[in-house]
């Protein structure tokens, strides 16, 4: 009887085993809400395969890391919003590296209707950095279309307080100082 108890308790243990592949993408949120996140891994045709699914909103995912891109770079967002990422994704791999190319990309897919809106109110949470020790948490609250005049909440980040970056656009987000 010992030793079927024993069995039991290792398989039990065995079936929480640790899954790096799964773990490491849910770092990008907090811990009471990993449990129900799909997590999933991006493919090089920017498709993508499911690891695990969730019971809740969110996905979260290892982003590819590109030339001069620290090498640590987790993202979570909600499920409505893994056609946008898979189009930024592609875009950020095909383009310039440096910020202005890769800005007007974005602007060219605007313009055409290519760049899928976000979900309004949908969240990106982030965590990028050199290396998990030294990663920086983000997080910012999709509001496409936003501008000053409909929220209320200032166009540049010189008070001190949350305010709109891209205002107007399909990629205007809240940035809140400090994540």
């Amino acid at each position: 009887f010992a030793i079927v108890l024993t069995l039991a308790s290792f398989a039990g243990i065995a079936s929480q085993a640790q899954d790096p592949a799964i773990d490491k993408p849910l770092l990008a949120i907090p811990a009471n809400m990993r449990a129900a996140a799909t997590v999933i891994k991006w493919k090089s045709d920017f498709t993508y395969d499911t690891l695990r699914k969730g019971t809740g909103k969110l996905a979260c995912y290892e982003r590819p890391v590109l030339q001069g891109q620290p090498p640590f770079s987790v993202e979570c967002t909600s499920l409505a919003n893994l056609e946008r990422v898979a189009v930024t994704l592609k875009t950020e791999a095909s383009a310039a590296p440096d910020q202005a190319s890769q800005r007007a990309a974005f602007e060219a897919l605007e313009k055409a209707g290519k760049w899928p809106k976000p979900e309004f109110g949908s969240l990106f949470y982030n965590l990028t950095g050199a290396d998990q020790a030294t990663a920086r948490s983000h997080a910012t609250i999709s509001m496409p279309g936003a501008t000053e005049k409909t929220l209320g909440l200032p166009e540049a980040g010189t008070s001190g307080g949350a305010w709109i970056m891209y205002a107007g656009s399909s990629a205007a987000h809240i940035m809140v100082p400090g994540h």
